[in-house]
C-alpha cells in the first residue's frame, strides 16, 4: 500500500465578517500578502534604523520615504504579478475575455510579473527622490523572502500549484479532480507538496541567509551584493523546484505531458525554468559588479 499524508482539512477562508445581508471573506492568501508586506516593511525599517550598516553611515532613504515606498511595493507587486499572469501563463484567453484581467479574485499571480512590478516601482520611486537604487534594492532583498513564505503556505492551505504525482512517503493527496487526474496512478494520487518545498528554498533557505548576509556579515555596506545574491538565490531555488512542480494545465498537451516550453532534448524546460534562468545570470552579473566595485 503506498504512503501518503492526505491533505488536511484546512480552509482557504480564515474568517468570514458579516456585513448585513451578505459578508466579507477573509482568505489566507490574501491574508499572505498583507501579512508578509508588514513583516517586510519592519524588516526594512529595522536595518534603516541602523545607519552602521549601510555604506558611508547612510541607509537609502528615511523612515517617511519608506511608508511612502510601501504603497509603490503594493501596486507594483499586485499590477506586475496579475499582468505577468497574463502575459507568461494566459496563453492569449485574456484576449477574448479582457474583463477577466481584473478578477483577480478567480487567481492568477506570476512571481516573475511581481518582481518586474516592484523593480519598476523602485526604479521610479528611487529617481524621483534621488536615492540611491543598489542600496533600495538591498532592503528590498531584505523583505522579500518573508512574503514568498507566506505565499507558498498559503498556495499549499488553498490546494493550488502541487506537484507531479510521487510515491515518495510524504507525497500529500490533494483533493480536486484536477489533482486527482493521474493517468498512470491507480487509486488516489499523491503528489509532492511542491509549494512547501518553495517556502523552505525560497523563504526559509534564502530568507535565513539574505538576513545573515545583511545583519552580521555586513554586506549591506557593498551596494547591489545582497539584491544580486536574493535575485540569483530565488532564480536557482525556482529552476529546482520546477522539477518537482506540475506545470500549468495550459501548456500539458497528450504529446507534452510535462508542460515543457522550450524544447532541448533532455534538458526541456517549463516556463516557470525558461522565465528563473535569466534571473540567475542577471543576480550572478550584478553581484558580481557589486563586489568589484567593492
Amino acid at each position: 500500500m503506498q504512503l501518503a499524508i492526505p491533505f488536511p482539512d484546512i480552509s482557504p477562508i480564515l474568517v468570514e465578517i458579516p456585513l448585513g445581508f451578505t459578508s466579507l471573506p477573509i482568505r489566507w492568501y490574501a491574508l499572505a500578502y498583507i501579512v508578509g508586506i508588514v513583516i517586510g516593511y519592519f524588516l526594512m525599517r529595522r536595518a534603516i534604523d541602523r545607519p552602521s550598516l549601510w555604506k558611508d553611515d547612510k541607509p537609502p532613504m528615511s523612515r517617511a520615504q519608506l511608508e511612502d515606498f510601501l504603497t509603490w511595493v503594493i501596486l507594483g507587486v499586485i499590477l506586475g504579478g496579475r499582468l505577468g499572469y497574463v502575459l507568461f501563463y494566459g496563453k492569449g484567453q485574456f484576449w477574448e475575455d479582457p474583463v477577466a484581467i481584473l478578477r483577480v479574485w478567480d487567481g492568477g499571480m506570476a512571481f516573475h510579473g511581481g518582481f518586474v512590478g516592484v523593480v519598476l516601482a523602485g526604479a521610479i520611486f528611487a529617481r524621483r527622490h534621488g536615492l540611491p537604487p543598489a542600496k533600495l534594492a538591498d532592503g528590498v532583498a531584505i523583505a522579500a523572502p518573508v512574503g514568498l513564505f507566506l505565499g507558498r503556505i498559503a498556495n499549499f492551505i488553498n490546494a493550488e500549484l502541487w506537484g507531479r504525482p510521487t510515491d515518495l512517503p510524504w507525497g500529500v493527496i490533494f483533493p480536486g479532480t484536477a489533482a486527482q487526474t493521474c493517468p498512470d496512478v491507480a487509486g488516489l494520487c499523491a503528489r509532492h507538496p511542491s509549494q512547501l518545498y518553495e517556502a523552505g528554498l525560497e523563504g526559509l533557505l534564502l530568507g535565513a541567509l539574505i538576513l545573515w548576509l545583511a545583519f552580521v556579515r555586513g554586506w549591506l555596506r557593498t551596494p547591489g551584493a545582497l539584491c544580486g545574491t536574493f535575485i540569483a538565490g530565488y532564480g536557482l531555488a525556482r529552476f529546482i523546484v520546477e522539477y518537482f512542480r506540475q506545470a500549468d494545465a495550459q501548456f500539458i498537451t497528450a504529446d507534452n505531458p510535462l508542460g515543457h516550453v522550450l524544447f532541448l532534448g533532455p534538458a526541456s524546460v517549463s516556463m516557470g525554468q525558461l522565465l528563473s534562468l535569466p534571473m540567475v545570470v542577471i543576480g550572478l552579473l550584478i553581484l558580481f559588479v557589486a563586489r568589484r566595485r567593492a
